[in-house]
């Protein structure tokens, strides 16, 4: 087991399978020393456990969970190209969604799940740059979305 994956395990958590495409694209791919990432939603065992806007259908506090989500599927992602999480040198860029009622402005709230958790899981080389952005609709009328990339050390 790499040491990411027993800092995972020492949270509680597990890497979930890979979530499969929902269209014509690459769950994560590599470029030089560089992992990107899809948009990841927060799905758990194939499904979204919760649909709708955030500020509406979706608590804040909900969705930042969900958020926390999207990062572990991301994670996920990330190891299907590098092989190993151990292989991280640092998360370089997390991009977060937010389906958003028209008046909810706490985004960054709600991005925090993912960037909390790349925190915990990762330490420093989980410290990234960052935008979290209100949009109308989401795939599958998902509250959250996030991408991530990462920068890998070279074998």
């Amino acid at each position: 087991m790499s040491a990411v994956e027993a800092k995972l395990a020492e949270l509680g958590l597990t890497l979930p399978e890979v979530v499969p495409p929902l269209a014509a694209y690459q769950p994560a791919v590599q470029s030089g020393p560089y992992v990107y990432t899809s948009g990841q939603l927060p799905m758990l065992d194939g499904k979204l456990p919760v649909t709708g806007k955030v500020g509406a259908e979706v608590t804040p506090d909900e969705a930042k969970e969900l958020a926390r989500t999207c990062a572990l599927n991301a994670l996920a992602a990330v190891k299907s190209v590098a092989g190993d999480l151990d292989r991280v040198a640092r998360v370089v860029k997390v991009v977060g969604f937010v389906a958003s009622a028209t008046d909810f402005t706490g985004q960054p709230g709600v991005v925090n799940g993912a960037s909390e958790l790349l925190g915990a899981v990762l330490g420093d080389k989980g410290v990234h740059a960052r935008s979290a952005v209100g949009v109308a609709v989401l795939p599958l009328d998902a509250p959250v979305e996030v991408e991530i990339q990462v920068e890998l050390v070279q074998p």
